[in-house]
């Protein structure tokens, strides 16, 4: 039985060094998929490098992803030049990011059907010493993680964030079917569940299942990532310059509302982050203090 843990990649090259690093004694496959466009998108160039990485090469799948998916929206009448209305944004970019996840299958061609296929955003770092898959009799697995900004160590409690989600190669739909699972572990006498795409009753949840280590970027870059994500035009509409960033971090506030229904506008609120001791941290962040210093909030 194998482990193939499937990943997005942008340009996160921090996350990816931190991921491999973490995860290498629990893996057999690391499969990753980067597009030639964004989220919302715009045109990008391939920013992976293999040679990066050379203590993980022999482990290391990669797939380009050249085109857009073919169902996106532009605005009737316009289509040549491509723009899109504030109705479609959003649906294009969920359309995109699904497309770019579901070539991942491409990467299993290894994999036997008894094999556990595993999919993260790239900043969602599995625990995966806290799950014995030999012994594992549920159809999926989901991790239930903390969830930090900024900062490996700046938490936000406000939700629980049910990040990487797996299953066996057999029962494997798909990668955009596998993310939309809900994080929860349905009684067997819901009927719903019979028909349902996303809730199922045979889930394990693993509670102290990692860590999801979001906006660990310079300031520069978080706008630029919020300005090409899922989420990019709300990130319009919330004028968040490089200045209003700056000062979040400073002041560990956030103001993304986690508990917006998803019809709601998310950016209002400011909510505070709480400064964790490093006992919290993976073993090898905490063994590398110095390799990361500037990513730690050491006002402890």
């Amino acid at each position: 039985m194998k482990v193939f843990d499937c990943t997005t990649f942008y340009s996160e090259n921090l996350m990816l060094d931190v991921r491999f690093n973490i995860l290498d004694k629990f893996v057999d496959k690391f499969v990753i998929t980067e597009a030639l466009y964004s989220h919302s998108g715009d045109k990008k160039k391939l920013n992976f490098n293999i040679n990066n990485y050379k203590d993980f090469k022999k482990k290391i799948i990669y797939i380009t992803v050249e085109n857009e998916p073919e169902n996106v929206i532009y605005n009737s009448g316009v289509d040549k030049d491509k723009i899109e209305s504030n109705l479609n944004a959003r649906e294009n970019a969920i359309k995109r990011i699904s497309y770019q996840r579901d070539q991942l299958n491409l990467g299993l061609e290894e994999a036997d059907n008894n094999d556990y296929i595993f999919y993260s955003d790239n900043d969602e770092i599995p625990k995966y010493q806290n799950i014995n898959l030999e012994e594992n009799t549920k159809k999926i697995i989901i991790f239930k993680q903390k969830l930090f900004y900024y900062k490996f160590n700046l938490l936000c409690d406000r939700t629980d964030w049910f990040g990487t989600k797996g299953c066996k190669k057999k029962d494997l739909k798909s990668f955009s079917w596998l993310r939309e699972i809900k994080g929860k572990s349905y009684n067997k006498f819901r009927i719903d569940t019979i028909f349902s795409k996303n809730k199922y009753i045979s889930v394990s949840i693993i509670n102290d299942g990692g860590w999801h280590f979001s906006q660990l970027k310079s300031p520069k870059d978080i706008n630029e990532k919020l300005r090409m994500d899922e989420n990019h035009f709300e990130h319009k509409l919330s004028m968040n310059k490089m200045s209003n960033i700056e000062d979040m971090i400073k002041r560990k506030v956030i103001n993304y509302d986690h508990k917006a229904n998803s019809t709601d506008y998310k950016y209002s609120n400011e909510f505070k982050l709480k400064t964790l001791s490093l006992d919290h941290m993976p073993l090898y962040i905490k063994n590398n203090l110095k390799k990361y210093s500037e990513w730690f909030d050491l006002e402890i």
